[in-house]
């Protein structure tokens, strides 16, 4: 018999990795305006050059995805598609370059997207949810937050994308409850693996 499994349970089992990814000191110093603009400028770069590729598993995602789950996709990439845009905008107001070459845990972070695109759908969309969870509950955590960071946070930690995170994990866990035992072992590794890669993420705001 198979193990009912959820992205809550998925979450659970990495709970202390997850509590890290989700109250690193980058957040805290932006809260209360204690992180130099350069440091800030560095993450920003970085999120930029990791969002292009977060594009590409949003879009391998669509394309193995039951057709009832297409119409949260399709609007997440729409909304992927103006955040690219913002970036660029952020660019030119912060006088900031984003043809900027990736830090090392950026790599590992791509890489281990790209390598995931090869999953089956629930491990993808589990992978999927956790990214977009994480950047939701980490600026919610951090709210309130200093003026000059209220914009980030407002964008990550809105109401709207926290409904459009619940609405991902809705369709989520129903794909975890017809996958097999072995991919729902991958899913909760998966979630592990992403909790990492979110703390080194935060990271590398101190490394540029």
């Amino acid at each position: 018999m198979l193990t009912p499994l959820s992205c809550a349970d998925c979450h659970t089992q990495h709970e202390q990795a997850w509590n890290l990814a989700l109250h690193h000191v980058f957040l805290n110093d932006c809260k209360h305006d204690s992180i130099r603009k350069s440091q800030f400028d560095t993450w920003l770069v970085q999120d930029f050059l990791f969002v292009r590729e977060f594009t590409r598993l949003a879009a391998n995602l669509l394309s193995v995805a039951p057709y009832s789950d297409f119409d949260v996709l399709l609007g997440g990439l729409v909304a992927l598609k103006s955040e690219l845009t913002w970036f660029e905008e952020q660019a030119v107001n912060r006088q900031i370059k984003l043809d900027a070459k990736k830090q090392e845990a950026n790599e590992q972070f791509c890489a281990y997207m790209k390598s995931v695109r090869m999953q089956p759908y629930a491990v993808q969309a589990v992978v999927f949810w956790s990214i977009e969870q994480a950047y939701c509950q980490a600026w919610r955590n951090a709210m309130p937050i200093a003026e000059p960071y209220k914009e980030f946070a407002d964008r990550w930690g809105s109401d709207d994308f926290k409904q459009y995170c619940q609405q991902l994990e809705k369709q989520t866990d129903i794909a975890l409850q017809d996958a097999s035992q072995e991919d729902k072992d991958a899913a909760v590794a998966a979630c592990g693996k992403v909790a990492v890669h979110e703390q080194a993420f935060w990271q590398m705001a101190y490394e540029g």
